[in-house]
């Protein structure tokens, strides 16, 4: 059986660890505190083989080195010389194979220029993506590097990805991000659930993450762009009518920004 295990870093990150029922392997996807990543390890009884990457912000990669002097791995990243650990640099359609899983690499740039995901279409228990910083649970990732047009297509490739994948973001930012949802959708039903179940969750101390696309299409407004209710929030909001969906999540995401 695979086992996607999220590892607590930071103030509100995920590491997120990968390994098979019966065998000592394991991968770790953008592992930005090398500490928590051994603890578990060792916790656990298992051998690195892998690190994934998505993108170069510290809170991912200021682990690696560590790791590296522990564990002699493959890394597998994007094609940058701001990552200079990665020894597989990846592009869009690459297919990396880890424990079985084959992952094929999508580029999402916005948040910023290098960002890349990673999609296994079949997996145990069904597809999954790890999507860094681009998508989170109920929002999305700031625009440090890319333009509207830029991040909209990117969240566009991956909220056309199957209904059933299960989405692994980085952050636990779900409960503030429904807040500025719920801002704009009123008090759309599958939203009102939603946030029922992750209040829950957080008071249980258990992760809201992973989410699925289906979930998202239903309550990400930053997926929603072409919806009339999101084009009423925004034209009230703002004052003016936006028709572009890039525009219209261009300022959606500057709403959110001074939410």
């Amino acid at each position: 059986m695979l086992h996607i295990e999220p590892v607590k870093a930071f103030k509100d990150n995920y590491l997120w660890v990968m390994h098979r029922s019966g065998s000592r392997q394991a991968v770790v996807v953008d592992p930005g505190d090398a500490g928590p990543v051994q603890a578990y390890l060792a916790k656990e009884r298992l051998q690195l083989v892998g690190i994934l990457i998505t993108h170069h912000h510290a809170d991912h990669i200021g682990g690696v080195d560590e790791l590296l002097q522990s564990w002699q791995v493959p890394v597998y990243g994007p094609d940058t010389v701001k990552i200079p650990q990665v020894t597989h640099p990846q592009a869009e359609g690459d297919l990396v194979d880890v424990l079985g899983v084959c992952l094929q690499v999508m580029t999402v740039p916005g948040h910023t220029l290098d960002h890349i995901a990673y999609h296994a279409a079949k997996a145990e228990g069904g597809p999954l993506v790890f999507c860094g910083d681009t998508l989170f649970a109920a929002g999305c990732g700031r625009m440090f590097e890319g333009t509207p047009p830029v991040m909209y297509a990117s969240l566009q490739k991956l909220a056309h990805l199957p209904a059933a994948t299960r989405v692994y973001c980085t952050h636990e930012y779900t409960l503030s991000n429904l807040n500025f949802a719920k801002a704009v959708l009123k008090e759309a039903p599958a939203l009102v659930a939603r946030i029922a179940s992750e209040k829950h969750k957080r008071d249980q101390d258990q992760p809201t993450v992973p989410s699925t696309i289906a979930l998202e299409l239903a309550t990400n407004p930053f997926l929603r762009c072409e919806d009339p209710e999101v084009l009423a929030a925004l034209a009230t909001h703002q004052g003016t009518v936006e028709r572009d969906p890039a525009q219209v999540f261009g300022a959606l995401r500057r709403w959110k920004d001074g939410f």
